[in-house]
Formats: structure tokens, sequence, C-alpha cells
């Protein structure tokens, strides 16, 4: 899994994007079939001004399913990119989930439709 990791208005630090990188594999590991990328930008909205302006963008690209795109924005970057973390693997699994069990769905009636065409015959 390549997980691209950059920072805008700030300098990321080793221990920054550590952080991330140990969050994310942990949270997404268990979907290395679906997930080959995952973009994270992190940025500081207001620059020095300070507020809640640290930002965590997360996009995973999902083959023949819609990416998801989440964002998070607090006063403490390792907040927003927790928070965002967790929101991500939250919509993966509902995502993946729905999608193996549409597809199981699918199997069941194409076997369903094929026992019945051999028992008319």
């Amino acid at each position: 899994m390549n997980i691209d990791i950059q920072a805008r208005g700030f300098e990321l630090t080793d221990g920054m994007r550590e952080h991330t990188y140990r969050r994310l594999k942990f949270a997404t590991d268990w979907a290395l079939d679906e997930v080959r990328t995952i973009k994270v930008r992190l940025s500081d909205v207001n620059g020095p001004r300070g507020g809640e302006d640290k930002r965590c963008l997360i996009q995973i690209p999902l083959a023949k399913k819609q990416q998801i795109v989440i964002h998070d924005t607090e006063a403490d970057l390792y907040i927003a990119i927790d928070k965002a973390i967790n929101r991500a693997e939250q919509l993966l699994a509902k995502r993946i989930g729905r999608f193996k069990e549409h597809a199981h769905v699918k199997a069941n009636h194409l076997v369903y439709e094929e026992e019945e065409e051999l028992s008319e015959k």
C-alpha cells in the first residue's frame, strides 16, 4: 500500500509523518485487496493566527467504487489526524462491506437461477 503524506503551510516532522503512517496502516491493513493508495494532506488553514485550523484530508480511491474523501479540522493536528483516520476506517468498512454483501447476493441469485433452469429441463 502506498501512503502519500504531504503538508502545506508548515514543515512536516518525522514524528507527525510516522504517527500518521502507523495509524493509517493499522486502520486499513485489513483492506489491502481494495486499497492501493492513500493520500493525506495536512494543512494549517489560518497560518500563524491560531484557532481550530489544523486540517487533515484523506483520499482513498477504491476500484469500481466512489473514492473516500474525509477531512477534519481541529486546533491540534494530531487530533484532526486521528479523527479523520477513524472516520475513514469506518466509511471504508461500510463501503467494502456493502460491496461484498451486494456481490454475495448477486452470486446467490445467479446460483438460484441456474438451479431453476436445470430443474425445468
